[in-house]
């Protein structure tokens, strides 16, 4: 990867909006060209930082998605920031539309028109052996042409066959703690894992990525 410059970096920040930060600084920034800025801020070793850089990682589950038909944010660039302690970043193309958390705060009594559309996309990513542990209402982002994707897929991993119950399970605890933290406990969580156990006849499988996010 390339090596990008203090005064480079300096120059996005200035002209961009920053759209996510904590206590290490910002996190993704919007820029002026209408792509994205993701700078990872990572707490491991150096040396581990180096040897499997998060934006690589980042990339790489990007490609990863896409072989299995997921749209998720296209890479168009890699490079270093802090090479010495493993600040890396990456330019990526962002999915238009809004997170399904946005639209439930939104109008919050619509949810139920999307709840079927949802539960057979994460019935997909299943199917497909994606393992997302921060899958929640804040990484899915339905789009103008009523599909879904994922963004912020860091924490994601790929097997070739599908999920097993356990790992099923383990992700919609996680879904949630995440509805719990949020302080989003009327979201009709139990009426999505319902869905996600009983599918609508002939949405399942992987052909149904291309069906179960238009509008009903």
């Amino acid at each position: 990867m390339r090596i990008v410059s203090a005064q480079q970096l300096e120059k996005w920040l200035g002209n961009g909006r920053v759209l996510e930060k904590d206590g290490r600084g910002p996190k993704v920034v919007a820029l002026d060209d209408g792509r994205f800025l993701k700078i990872f801020h990572t707490r491991r070793h150096p040396l581990l930082a180096r040897l499997r850089p998060a934006a690589r990682r980042f990339f790489g589950n990007a490609e990863r998605l896409a072989q299995r038909g997921i749209r998720a944010p296209r890479v168009v660039d890699l490079f270093w920031l802090d090479r010495e302690t493993g600040l890396s970043g990456c330019l990526y193309q962002p999915l238009p539309g809004i997170s399904v958390e946005q639209l439930y705060r939104q109008e919050p009594q619509k949810i139920a028109e999307l709840l079927p559309a949802l539960a057979d996309f994460i019935r997909c990513l299943h199917e497909h052996g994606v393992y997302f542990r921060s899958l929640h209402l804040g990484n899915i982002i339905r789009m103008p042409d009523g599909q879904f994707g994922l963004i912020d897929i860091l924490d994601l991993r790929c097997r070739q066959g599908a999920l097993g119950a356990w790992q099923v399970k383990r992700n919609f605890a996680h879904l949630r703690r995440y509805l719990e933290r949020r302080k989003l406990t009327d979201f009709p969580f139990d009426a999505l894992y319902e869905l996600y156990g009983h599918p609508a006849h002939g949405q399942h499988g992987p052909d149904a990525l291309a069906t179960s996010g238009k509008a009903k």
